[in-house]
């Protein structure tokens, strides 16, 4: 970890006595680490509001059963300009899957994404979850004095990422997209 600075905030009262109650209820061993969890979350935002490159989760709940919808879904896959890095498919019930995908890409791109495919006919419910490759953060839990650096496809770095079905980091896309 890089090393720590400490400086003082002065605060409404009441707000504190209310941030208090979501530190407690949220688990957080005291305040510094809430704060600082608030101001990565802060940086997520600003990479998605810069259009850099980033990552993020498109969960989405579809009826298989709509004539087209799978072909539809699998175009649309196929035809996208990021990387999709990996895929989950449940099946929920007769009906209703679900596909959690995991894609890379400049956010605006995720975005615009995610929207296609939210917005096709048969999807019953979708969503983009926005995160950060982590590029940006000054220092990372789990690796002290490393200072800024780099997670990409690393086979030494030592731990197990836990990929599961589909497409997993260190396994390419079985197809191109052009750039």
């Amino acid at each position: 970890m890089s090393e720590l600075a400490r400086f003082g905030v002065s605060i409404d009262a009441a707000l504190l006595e209310q941030f208090d109650e979501q530190i407690e209820r949220k688990g957080y061993s005291n305040r510094s680490e809430a704060l600082r969890d608030l101001i990565r979350d802060h940086m997520v935002t600003e990479e998605w509001h810069n259009n850099e490159e980033t990552v993020g989760t498109i969960t989405i709940v579809y009826d298989h059963h709509t004539r087209e919808l799978s072909e539809n879904l699998t175009h649309l896959q196929h035809s996208f300009e990021g990387e999709i890095i990996s895929v989950l498919h449940v099946h929920l019930d007769h009906h209703n899957c679900l596909e959690v995908l995991v894609v890379r890409g400049r956010s605006q791109l995720l975005q615009h994404f995610a929207d296609r495919l939210v917005g096709t006919r048969g999807v019953r419910h979708g969503k983009l979850t926005m995160t950060t490759t982590g590029r940006s953060m000054v220092s990372c839990v789990g690796c002290a004095g490393e200072g800024e650096h780099d997670h990409g496809p690393d086979p030494n770095h030592g731990h197990n990422h836990g990929h599961g079905q589909g497409h997993g980091q260190g396994h390419p896309h079985p197809h191109p997209h052009p750039r």
